[in-house]
């Protein structure tokens, strides 16, 4: 049986389900690496530029969607600045365990599909929540590929389920000519 859309996780309800000691089998985390690129010189802080991606709005952001968002980005990024002129991270984990109540399908699953009312449901994914203004990828590049990063953001921002933002949080001196 497919998975339900996703917009149904969207919105954040209740209290954070995060014990995976109490569930049997929670799907694996699809995120394979949260940094890329030159981890070495964004430590070191030897890029001028830095821009992060943040959420809007509350929401919650399945692990599958993270792993798109982060996969466009570093494609798009990697294009432009090669594989040393860029650092991206990924700045959120998904801890909440998401659960769905499996409904029968087909001839006769009126009758069959009655079931409880808020049954517990089976673990289906995770999904990290973001409050507002979360960041939940950051782009450190030099000021020559300014343009390329915001692009990667833009169409990692498509991947999220509400709206993002992009911000310049370092380096607004070397963009003078830029923007």
């Amino acid at each position: 049986m497919a998975r339900k859309p996703a917009k149904m996780y969207r919105r954040i309800k209740g209290q954070a389900y995060t014990r995976r000691k109490y569930t049997g089998g929670v799907p694996n985390n699809r995120i394979m690496r949260f940094h890329m690129g030159n981890r070495k010189a964004a430590e070191a802080d030897d890029f001028p530029v830095v821009l992060h991606l943040s959420v809007d709005e509350g929401c919650q952001v399945r692990h599958t969607a993270l792993e798109a968002a982060r996969v466009i980005s570093n494609a798009t990024i990697r294009e432009a600045a090669g594989q040393e002129g860029y650092a991206l991270r990924v700045h959120v984990y998904p801890h909440h365990i998401l659960r769905e109540n499996k409904q029968a399908t087909g001839a006769g699953a009126d009758r069959v599909s009655q079931g409880m009312r808020c049954a517990f449901g089976k673990n289906v994914g995770t999904a990290a929540r973001c409050k507002r203004d979360t960041t939940v990828i950051s782009i450190s590049t030099d000021a020559k590929h300014f343009l390329s990063a915001k692009d990667a953001l833009r169409k990692a921002s498509m991947k999220i389920p509400s709206p993002c933002s992009t911000k310049v949080v370092k380096g607004h001196e070397h963009l003078k000519g830029l923007v």
